[in-house]
């Protein structure tokens, strides 16, 4: 349910409402906020709470420290893990300049102007998330450990699959918050599992995977586990992947989907950076189906793009190089203009890679192009591409290019 400012109070004042969060990321998705008492809450909707900013990733220094968050009505949520009595919801914020200017590098007001240029073209893209993560036990002092909850693989059911409990736990408290998943099960790695996400539109889709992170986090360690959502989290075993699943209408046209695929094969490289933001990230490709030629194909899972078996509204096509250190507001945000620029520009799509690319020989692959092999490859392609440098402020690029 979206809610309107007077709603928000209201549901404020009758369910008890004690505090509110006030939710927003740094420039990489990691979400951060503050909490406000009920009075403050109608200031806050008018003017914004101020924060100090020079601790947080991106958000400046000492010298221009003072921004505003402003809520967001349409994304309240109740935390179904704080108590009953007193209750605790969360808005998500935009930011600003105490002068009323937006912030730079407020990633979610990137993506509201992405959804609105594409709207202004005739296009609404459409995503759908499947993050991976890795269940780790704790030690006796209540810190993480990299020994895995389970040695399950995938799709195993319990006893082996000891997660089993976690994730269901997992789905209802998100069911709880209105947010709906599709499937979860255990993945191929030990102790790893996944939860996949419907359909929504890209702002929606990106509050739901941060929201989601910070669901998982919370259970595990209500269970006494740590959830890993890093791209590499062992080095012999499977990475965590962030497959985006994407869509474009209007789809009554079949070639609006291929027009899209087209644009990001074509501009991946140039975002890669902000696709897989850590050294760790690129240890994940070219193995245990993390893709690393810039190719496409139905069905097949040695793609960087796949197109799944699906039929009429439910076609898609499936980004499998993202980890979930990814920022979701700035990923969606570049494919959506990359999938913008292989639509206005009714781009064809190369022929696709019927082949098992992780088993193919050398002679086969050299025709393919690959991925950056390292963070210093894809920074240095990012700071030279012109695509980047028009849809990513001078600030962010600069600061995941350190």
């Amino acid at each position: 349910m979206k809610y309107s400012k007077n709603e928000v109070l209201q549901f404020v004042n009758e369910e008890d409402v004690k505090f509110i969060r006030l939710a927003f990321c740094d420039v990489f998705g990691k979400q951060k906020n503050i909490s406000v008492m009920p009075d403050e809450l109608p200031r806050a909707f008018e003017y914004g709470i101020a924060i100090d900013a020079s601790s947080i990733d991106g958000f400046g220094d000492e010298t221009r420290s003072d921004l505003l968050l402003h809520p967001d009505p349409e994304t309240l949520m109740t935390l179904p893990w704080r108590p009953e009595h007193g209750k605790v919801v969360r808005m998500f914020c935009s930011i600003t300049y105490p002068d009323g200017r937006p912030f730079e590098c407020d990633t979610r007001s990137l993506l509201k102007k992405a959804v609105e240029a594409a709207e202004d073209a005739g296009f609404c893209f459409q995503f759908g998330a499947e993050q991976e993560f890795y269940l780790f036990n704790l030690d006796e002092n209540g810190d993480a450990t990299n020994v895995p909850y389970d040695k399950a693989s995938y799709m195993d059911i319990a006893p082996e699959d000891r997660g089993e409990n976690i994730r269901r736990e997992i789905c209802l408290t998100l069911e709880q918050m209105g947010i709906k998943p599709e499937s979860s099960h255990h993945e191929d790695g030990p102790g790893q599992n996944e939860i996949d996400f419907r359909y929504s539109d890209a702002l929606a889709a990106a509050d739901n995977a941060i929201t989601f992170q910070n669901v998982v986090r919370t259970v595990a360690r209500r269970n006494g586990l740590y959830a890993d959502f890093s791209a590499k989290p062992l080095e012999n075993e499977p990475g965590n992947g962030f497959h985006i699943n994407m869509s474009v209408k209007p789809s009554n046209n079949s070639e609006n989907l291929c027009y899209m695929i087209a644009g990001v094969l074509e501009k991946v490289k140039d975002i890669t950076v902000f696709l897989n933001p850590t050294e760790n990230s690129y240890k994940r490709f070219g193995q245990s189906k993390a893709p690393y030629f810039v190719s496409w194909s139905s069905e097949n899972r040695s793609q960087l793009v796949r197109i799944p078996a699906a039929i009429g509204e439910y076609r898609r096509a499936e980004l499998r190089s993202p980890d979930p250190t990814a920022n979701p507001y700035l990923a969606f945000t570049l494919l959506i203009y990359a999938g913008l620029y292989g639509l206005k520009n009714k781009l064809d799509l190369p022929h696709p890679a019927n082949i098992n690319l992780f088993k193919a020989d050398e002679e086969t692959t050299k025709e393919y192009d690959q991925l950056p092999k390292t963070l210093a490859e894809a920074c240095k392609l990012a700071t030279e591409s012109e695509f980047v440098k028009k849809y990513v402020p001078a600030e962010i690029l600069e600061i995941y290019s350190k």
